[in-house]
């Protein structure tokens, strides 16, 4: 068996999205684009890794000068904007707003200015998601 390289915390990682996303009510095509892009960033695999042994992020990963915390603070306001509550309820999923944080920051990798323009000039008043 040479050549083969068995990481078994990718597979515990890989598990807990799956479980995080089910709980979440996430599709399994939003798990599956999630994990082909944290599969490529190891900085971010180990955001993910430390996320699942934790329940908080590391909060090393930074792009275009915001970072994962940054990113769901500004999440969970527009949660709140869009919800017209103005407080994070029980309704508020923790697990998905995490998911959609790493799916976020993910994306702002590829496209920074895109995302970055978004965080700060919201996204338009056309526009809830």
């Amino acid at each position: 068996m040479n050549g083969v390289i068995y990481d078994a915390r990718r597979i515990k990682a890989y598990e807990g999205m799956k479980k995080l996303g089910s709980y979440a009510g996430k599709s399994e095509e939003f798990i599956s684009r999630l994990w082909e892009a944290l599969v490529l960033d190891e900085g971010m695999m180990k955001e993910w890794m430390y996320y699942l042994d934790h329940h908080t992020l590391l909060d090393e990963v930074v792009c275009e000068g915001y970072s994962l915390a940054d990113i769901y603070v500004w999440q969970m306001k527009h949660y709140n904007l869009v919800q017209d509550i103005g407080k994070n309820t029980a309704d508020c999923n923790k697990e998905a707003l995490v998911l959609d944080t790493f799916a976020a920051m993910l994306s702002m990798k590829k496209e920074p200015e895109l995302c970055k323009k978004r965080l700060e000039e919201g996204r338009g008043m056309d526009r809830f998601l």
